[in-house]
């Protein structure tokens, strides 16, 4: 298996997210056909070890899509809530990339 390079310069989103009663901005880096390539997770709380384990699952997120984990896959594999809903903000920014892709797997299907 080997990793699917991103190029230097490349798309990204930044969003603002509110998760668990905190304040992140999660930036979704894409490859050429939009499909994502890497995320991060910032918050205004830096240095927290909650923020620094968002970040690291983040890298690790980023790393597995490179070497071509489905995202679907990597979604299933976090803690939900029992509605559903993400329990943590590394989740929450799992769904986000899925929405985002969203358009993108549709058109690629067709």
């Amino acid at each position: 298996m080997s990793r699917d390079r991103l190029p230097d310069r490349r798309r990204c989103e930044i969003q603002k997210v509110h998760h668990n009663n905190h304040k992140y901005m999660i930036t979704v880096g894409r490859y050429d056909d939009g499909r994502p390539a890497e995320v991060f997770i910032d918050s205004s709380r830096p240095c927290s070890e909650s923020v620094t384990l968002a970040d690291d699952a983040a890298i690790a997120a980023s790393i597995a899509l490179q070497y071509g984990v489905p995202l679907p896959v990597l979604r299933c594999a976090v803690s939900r809530d029992p509605d559903g809903s993400p329990a943590t903000i590394f989740g929450a920014a799992l769904d986000l990339l899925a929405e985002a892709a969203a358009p993108v797997l549709i058109e690629a299907a067709e």
